[in-house]
């Protein structure tokens, strides 16, 4: 039971933090948009793992953290040199880089790590059921 709720809060944690950077439109309308349907699929199954630990919910989660430490990673390798950074000079933009960086090898550690907790969830139930 621990298992699942923690699960389920992570997701959530990860729904409220896609929800913020949507509605505060710091990358860009396609990218916001793109958090959005991601929020509007991971809430309701948030909702369904903490109270019922359905399979289908979970998988959902897996699919959808899975796309999104792909795509972090997609945009961590495309952003260039100087990652978001609109700065002038080479070193504050090497340092904004740096820490663009870091920040976006965290969140694809979180979404990683919310993927492989539903995929545990998961096999536990089936442990249960078979």
């Amino acid at each position: 039971m621990l298992h699942s709720r923690v699960c389920a809060v992570v997701t959530a944690g990860s729904c409220l933090a896609h929800l913020w950077f949507a509605l505060g439109n710091q990358h860009g309308p396609w990218l916001s948009l793109l958090m959005l349907a991601m929020v509007a699929v991971c809430v309701p199954c948030s909702l369904h793992i903490w109270r019922h630990r359905r399979v289908s919910a979970l998988r959902k989660v897996m699919v959808s953290a899975s796309v999104m430490a792909a795509l972090h990673a997609f945009l961590l390798l495309t952003a260039g040199p100087s990652g978001h950074s609109h700065t002038t000079t080479a070193a504050a933009a090497a340092g904004t880089a740096t820490a663009a960086a870091g920040a976006s090898l965290a969140i694809i550690a979180v979404e990683i790590t919310t993927a492989m907790f539903a995929a545990t969830v998961v096999a536990r139930l089936r442990v249960r059921v078979g």
